[in-house]
């Protein structure tokens, strides 16, 4: 009986790692999850049972208390079970209540890294999260609590010149940039990203005093990265050069 936690990356199928996609051709059964680009299954074998327990906002189609035991059943029916978790799953991921799970089951366990979102995303709309002279250092913060509330460290990240990214807080976005005008951060620069490094990716630039109005005009919505700080201003800057020239 094995377990292996593989993460998948931020979307484009093409950024998972070698060692994921070894790992879902030896697997016997794969559970997959909502953002989990369906590609991915592809190189899984014939006789491998694909598994959905997707869970997106309002829309949940197992509970995490329903998957832990699923995973030990599937184990112990099928043998080798890998859980195919969008990014990474140990960043907001919950795989580390999975594997604990498992382990409690006498359930040999692996952990193979994915591409998190939260610095992969931004990288692929060119974004760097640091670079010399603006930003030295960038923190990742729930959008939600598990109490369903917003993070304390919201208040702590708002308050310092490093990049703030924001998973999962699009439902919130009003209440997180409340949180960052309070600190006198108005004028500062907001990209969201929709989608990723997907085809379909959308993305909007602003400021914190302004972002909400932008966000409403262009309709991006979740699945969506809040990426906060003064890089986000070099893609601010690089549109505002577009539309110029354009202009001219």
């Amino acid at each position: 009986m094995k377990l292996t936690l593989v993460g998948a990356g931020p979307g484009d199928p093409d950024l998972i790692t070698v060692k994921g996609i070894k790992a879902l051709q030896q697997a016997d059964v794969v559970m997959y999850d909502a953002l989990v680009h369906p590609d991915l299954l592809d190189y899984c074998r014939p006789d491998t049972l694909k598994v959905y327990v997707g869970k997106r906002r309002g829309a949940y189609s197992c509970m995490q208390e329903d998957i832990n035991p699923l995973i030990v059943h599937y184990a112990q029916q099928y043998g080798h079970v890998v859980r195919l978790k969008g990014g990474d799953s140990f960043v907001f991921g919950r795989g580390f209540e999975e594997i604990e799970f498992a382990r409690q089951h006498g359930i040999e366990t692996q952990v193979i890294p994915g591409l998190s979102s939260s610095y992969s995303v931004p990288a692929a709309a060119n974004i760097p999260l640091t670079t010399r002279g603006i930003s030295e250092s960038f923190w990742v913060v729930t959008g939600t609590t598990k109490a369903g509330q917003l993070s304390n460290d919201l208040n702590l990240a708002a308050q310092s010149t490093a990049t703030v990214v924001i998973l999962m807080g699009m439902h919130k976005l009003a209440d997180i940039m409340a949180v960052f005008a309070q600190h006198g951060r108005s004028e500062t620069p907001v990209a969201i990203i929709q989608n990723g490094t997907l085809p379909d990716q959308q993305m909007v630039v602003g400021r914190v005093q302004d972002i909400i109005e932008k966000v409403n005009e262009s309709g991006v919505g979740n699945p969506a990265i809040i990426v906060v700080g003064e890089v986000a201003g070099l893609k601010l800057s690089e549109i505002q050069t577009l539309e110029a020239s354009h202009k001219a």
